[in-house]
Parts: structure tokens; sequence; C-alpha cells
């Protein structure tokens, strides 16, 4: 390992950066350095913003895959080598605006009904009631299930912050099932295959795939539309912003907004938070 690899790794950790972020991170310069053959300190402005473009224009990244390679890119250099941050520009490329495609009730009856496993079933029950990452969901570990007060604890989500979201009764039902028949391996709730670690995020989003495939379900997104739909379906019911934003951790109320343009035209006008699974049909 380089002494300049070392210092960025040094500098990720400082500040707190998530593994994930602090992986990516590390990826993009490594990679930047790789394409021009020589150590990204001796790489200049212009060419940064060549390799930028080669990413979107030729090897075909999306515009997040592109400021994740654009903050990755300001974090070395403004921060490990302590450049000025206007000595370069680097223009983040727009993600176009687009409104997640929210699943019916009917279409997560059916999403659930026709997931075999159980793990598989519990799995995307808690990604939906409890409106969770990915990320969030396949690190849960047994002892975050707070039965007593009603609410799963979610250990380091994004921004590396701890919260409090729903645990509703049928939710609590069906993780007490899943947990008697095939008793997962501590800590973790949704272990991994060979029980070494937790399930990975690629194998749950492939997991949730098979499941709207099955469940005939063609609306596009991945297993993030279950976070979508959680957060549109409490909206409906009347919960207000504030609630929302602290059930599903974002730092930002315009974050959570966002969800506003996703209503029906006439949403309920619930005064308590109700259960996402209580919506859908035993």
């Amino acid at each position: 390992m380089t002494a300049l690899r070392q210092q960025m790794i040094d500098d990720l950790v400082l500040r707190g950066l998530c593994a994930n972020t602090q992986e990516a991170y590390l990826r993009v310069v490594t990679r930047l350095a790789a394409f021009y053959g020589r150590s990204p300190d001796r790489i200049s402005e212009r060419e940064i913003q060549t390799y930028l473009l080669h990413l979107y224009r030729e090897k075909g990244f999306s515009h997040s895959t592109c400021n994740v390679a654009v903050a990755g890119l300001r974090f070395f250099y403004h921060v490990t080598l302590r450049r000025r941050s206007t000595s370069f520009v680097i223009p983040a490329a727009r993600e176009p605006s687009k409104l997640p495609e929210i699943l019916t009730r009917e279409e997560l009856t059916r999403l659930f009904s026709r997931t075999a496993r159980l793990k598989h079933r519990a799995l995307l029950l808690t990604t939906y009631a409890a409106g969770l990452r990915v990320s969030e969901v396949v690190a849960l570990q047994g002892s975050d299930i707070d039965a007593e007060r009603g609410v799963l604890r979610v250990r380091q989500g994004k921004g590396a912050r701890d919260r409090m979201t729903l645990l509703s009764p049928r939710l609590l039902e069906a993780l007490r099932t899943y947990w008697r028949h095939e008793r997962p391996a501590p800590p973790w709730l949704f272990p991994s295959r060979d029980r070494r670690g937790h399930l990975c995020a690629g194998a749950a989003k492939h997991l949730y795939a098979k499941a709207k495939q099955r469940a005939g379900i063609e609306k596009t997104g991945g297993l993030h539309a279950l976070r979508h739909t959680f957060a549109t379906h409490l909206l409906e019911a009347g919960v207000d912003l504030y609630t929302l934003q602290r059930l599903l951790g974002h730092k930002s109320l315009r974050s959570t907004a966002h969800y506003l343009h996703v209503l029906r035209p006439a949403a309920g006008a619930a005064r308590i938070v109700p259960e996402p699974l209580d919506f859908l049909p035993r």
C-alpha cells in the first residue's frame, strides 16, 4: 500500500465516513490512477474532466455513479492532498428528476404471498414495514428488535446515524415465525448463506427481483421501491412530514417532502402513525 493511499484511508476514517463510502471513494481514485498509469497526485484538472466524460459517454455510467466519482475525487484532492477547493472544478452531473414507482396494496400482497422462503419473506416485509434501505435491512441484528417498546433500531444508517423506526405487531409476528423455523446465526437477523456474516445487499436485491417476477409486477425499480412505498402510504394515511423524516432517517426535510409529489389526490388524515402492514389483507 502506498503512503498516499494510506493517507486517504486515514482521512476517510477520521471524518467518520461509512465503510461503503470509503470503499467507493478509494475505488474511484484507484481507477483514475490506472486509467492514466500514474499516481493520482500527478494528474491534472483537465485530465480529470476528460476521465469523467469517459465514464459518462463511453462507459455509460449513470448520473448517480458519476456523482459518486466526483465526490470521491473532490475528497482526495481537497482533503488528502489539501489543495484549495477552487484549484479545479469538476461539474457534478445532475440526476434526472424522476418520481419513484409506488407499489399498490394489492401488488404488495402478491409480492409477500408469493415469496416462498420464510427468510426472504421476512426480509421483504421488514424493508416495507420499517421503511429501510437495503444496507440497513441486511445489517439488522436480533438485538435491534425491541418488542416491548414496539420499535426497530437501525444502527449506523446513512450518514452514520442511529435511529428508531416502526415495529408493528404483524411484523413482529412474522419475524418470530421466521426465527422459530430458521434459527438465523447470531448476531445477524438475516445471515449470509455461509453464516459468517450478514446477507449482502446484492443478494437482497436479487431476491426482490425474483419475488417481483413471480408476483407479476412489471413496475420499474428495485428493492428501494419498498421504502418509497412505505413513505407514500404513511403520508396518504395522514402522517406528518416531521414524523416521517425521523422514521426514514432523512437529514433534510426536503428529502422527505419529495414524497408529496407521488401522493394520491385524496390522502387520509389519520391522527396517529398507522402500521404499514395493517394496510394489507391478512
